[in-house]
């Protein structure tokens, strides 16, 4: 099996090849370096060059306050560049597996959002998303569609690591706790991932760590691990004043996992510790 694999530059996207190459999987890891996606031509030589059996589609422009300044760009990338891959894996019939998020929801309530639920997003970024969900339903008769949140791994900048590096300096930090969502360790998503390209188990997951928290608590809990004295100072998402509004419930429930036979993934202190270890 060959299995192309975009956005290897990212977080999710190093740690699916790193797994792949566990399991002996012939791979090919791109990223925006190699081709842009927006443009139809570069992704279909690509992907027709190499010949995958199947694509994981980590790729995306994932600068949720920047989108709103320049939402062309973000919809060039996660719409229309889906849309392109999207194209070729329905031409050369092939599956994809296509990463999404839990911003395509509105963040109402304190239900856990079943993949079935309508979509209503806040944001350029969670719209954007959306519009490469539909296309891949579209044009894609084998398809995967994995929502996940609040993402933490080795490659790449995360909330992890700017709240570790901020403690370097700082004695007190002002962190949202009015959100409320589950941390996502790419190294244990990564596995997930590969099980799933790998069955004919298609259709529509939400996939996180177990168990949830709000971003305070989160923050609270790297300090603790880590052996940082910084204090977290909860403040609401009206206070901090992002530039694009952020759902304010992103829990998410993964049962359509364990009804396909899939394995959840564990509980997010679990995954942190794992990771602050490993740094």
């Amino acid at each position: 099996m060959k299995i192309l694999v975009t956005g290897i530059s990212g977080q999710l996207g190093f740690d699916v090849c790193r797994e792949l190459d566990r399991r002996n999987i012939d791979n090919l890891g791109i990223s925006s370096r190699d081709i842009d996606i927006a443009e139809p031509d570069a992704a279909a030589k690509v992907i027709k060059q190499y010949l995958p059996d199947a694509v994981i589609h980590c790729a995306a422009y994932t600068k949720v306050d920047k989108a709103q300044a320049e939402p062309e760009r973000c919809w060039a990338v996660n719409a229309q560049g889906t849309w392109n891959i999207a194209a070729v894996c329905r031409e050369l019939g092939i599956k994809m597996l296509y990463i999404s998020t839990d911003y395509v929801f509105s963040g109402e309530g304190e239900d856990f959002f079943r993949p079935g639920d309508p979509a209503a997003p806040l944001n350029v970024y969670g719209m954007t998303k959306l519009a490469g969900e539909l296309a891949v339903k579209t044009l894609v008769e084998k398809f995967f569609i994995v929502r996940t949140s609040w993402a933490f791994g080795r490659n790449g900048s995360n909330f992890v690591k700017t709240m570790l590096k901020l403690s370097e300096t700082k004695e007190q930090i002002s962190v949202v706790c009015d959100q409320t969502g589950s941390p996502t360790y790419t190294e244990d998503l990564a596995p997930l991932l590969c099980d799933m390209i790998l069955s004919e188990r298609y259709g529509i997951y939400h996939a996180t760590n177990s168990g949830v928290c709000t971003w305070a608590e989160f923050a609270g809990e790297i300090f603790r691990l880590a052996g940082k004295s910084t204090e977290v100072l909860p403040i609401t998402s009206a206070e901090y004043s992002a530039a694009a509004p952020r759902p304010f419930n992103s829990r998410l429930d993964k049962s359509a996992l364990t009804e396909a036979g899939f394995d959840l993934l564990p509980d997010w202190h679990d995954a942190l510790k794992r990771f602050i270890n490993e740094l």
